[in-house]
């Protein structure tokens, strides 16, 4: 029997949302992701931690849809809220690198790939804009954990 941990649920609810048909995943996720920008920070942390601790525990086929959706519905979201979900996630994988680690980083940059032109503009820019913001030792940090082919497909 599977205790109800905060990973548990946040990997279930990572799952569920993955198994979605398009025209409902999307919508689901665009409004929880809407209520993100709303929540305490200490939330906003958890909800990054949870969805870093989750993410590769899901076979990568549904995984891949749910990302492919979430960076779709990021691009609708104006630059500031898109940097500061962006950030969240950096911050987070430079304090526990080891979290990125588990996630299959070359798939990942498929899915960015497979985005329209304009999509992966916008999203670039946004991540470009980041790393430019931040201190020497953070962005010395991310940039080593970066694969390479990300880094020239991004344009860092």
């Amino acid at each position: 029997m599977e205790i109800l941990t905060e990973s548990n649920y946040a990997r279930n609810i990572i799952i569920v949302l993955a198994n979605l048909p398009d025209f409902l995943r999307k919508p689901i996720l665009k409004k929880r992701m809407t209520e993100y920008f709303s929540l305490p920070e200490q939330e906003k942390e958890e909800i990054i931690n949870n969805a870093l601790e989750a993410g590769p525990t899901i076979p990568f086929p549904n995984f891949s849809k749910l990302f492919k959706t979430w960076l779709q519905v990021l691009v609708t979201f104006s630059e500031k809220q898109r940097k500061e979900l962006f950030l969240q996630y950096i911050n987070a994988v430079i304090i526990f690198p080891e979290k990125l680690i588990n996630f299959h980083l070359d798939g990942i940059l498929e899915i960015f790939m497979s985005l329209n032109d304009d999509e992966k503009l916008i999203l670039s820019k946004s991540i470009r804009e980041i790393i430019a913001e931040l201190d020497v030792g953070k962005k010395k940090t991310l940039l080593f954990l970066i694969p390479n082919n990300a880094k020239i497909q991004i344009g860092v």
